[in-house]
């Protein structure tokens, strides 16, 4: 059943409530020694709690991992003393998305480059009103990241938010550009500025813990045909982890067979894990807003 607007707009505020309250609430379990399975599982348990549901697998890149890591099913790391630490965490109420991201300093030896992705996240909310350009927000975030002494992620971006769509087309720059989408009244978007003092962008890694659903195809294997269908029945297009499936599919061998059978038929689009290319440490500030007659406000809050 379709939603109208009004409909869409409550259950994107709700989504966002519910994912500030678990952003402000989830800092007390970073710390040493923490286990990372432990505090995703911790976060993925709040969000059933406030009786919503996860947009995306909690998301815990620490140093020079930028995005894109989730604990596996049987994943036995734990935080250490000098550890930078990104959580990005998503909350969806019928499909409508809150998503934030933070940064903590287990170091406290970093405390500049939290600032300045934080303070660039801050420049950008108040660039963005209607009529404005999507380059407007990427010269905004450049600006601040740069004059810290750090260097903005290229190639990561944040994103417009639609109903069951995490990246929904539009694309957000952290660089000066030109041009760029115009912001309209009602949109809402992802505003998640990174900042690193490496290279400046990221690569693929070769792990992949983190997958979405892009389209229903044959395929030979009966567990892929399984896989599959659970997939488009519990997450429909929206990114799910390989853990996820564990207590369903208990086999590992044969969950990664069938993820392996379902990406190289195109079945499942994977999110590899990001590495900053010249291994500098990564900081993230992110917020989702809602573009209004005047400007942007926070849903994530």
């Amino acid at each position: 059943m379709e939603m109208d607007d009004a409909e869409i707009l409550k259950n994107f505020e709700e989504a966002g409530k519910i994912t500030g309250q678990i952003a402000r609430d989830s800092r007390k379990l970073i710390m040493p020694g923490a286990s990372m399975l432990d505090i995703a599982e911790s976060i993925e348990k709040m969000i059933d709690d406030a009786k919503a549901k996860p947009a995306f697998p909690v998301n815990i890149s620490v140093n020079d991992i930028a995005a894109h890591y989730t604990p596996e099913a049987d994943c036995n790391l734990v935080l250490g003393e000098k550890d930078i630490v990104k959580i990005d965490l998503g909350v969806q109420v019928a499909g409508c998305i809150g998503d934030t991201a933070y940064t903590i300093d287990l170091s406290d030896e970093q405390g500049k480059l939290l600032e300045a992705s934080e303070a660039a996240l801050e420049a950008a909310i108040a660039t963005v009103k209607p009529g404005a350009k999507t380059s407007d927000v990427g010269t905004a975030v450049e600006a601040e990241i740069t004059k810290r002494g750090f260097k903005p992620i290229e190639n990561l971006t944040g994103h417009m938010l639609r109903p069951y769509t995490l990246h929904a087309g539009v694309e957000v720059p952290s660089i000066k550009t030109t041009g760029g989408y115009v912001f309209q009244e009602g949109d809402t978007f992802a505003i998640e500025p990174f900042a690193t003092n490496g290279g400046g962008s990221v690569k693929d890694t070769n792990q992949v813990e983190i997958f979405c659903l892009d389209s229903m195809r044959n395929v030979r294997m009966r567990q892929s045909r399984a896989v599959m269908t659970y997939v488009q029945e519990n997450f429909l297009t929206l990114p799910f982890a390989e853990r996820w499936l564990a207590k369903k599919f208990e086999s590992k061998l044969l969950r990664g067979a069938a993820l392996k059978e379902l990406m190289n038929a195109g079945v499942l689009r994977p999110y590899p894990v990001l590495k900053e290319v010249k291994a500098g440490l990564v900081s993230q500030s992110e917020h989702t807003v809602l573009v209004e007659k005047d400007g942007a406000r926070v849903l994530t809050k």
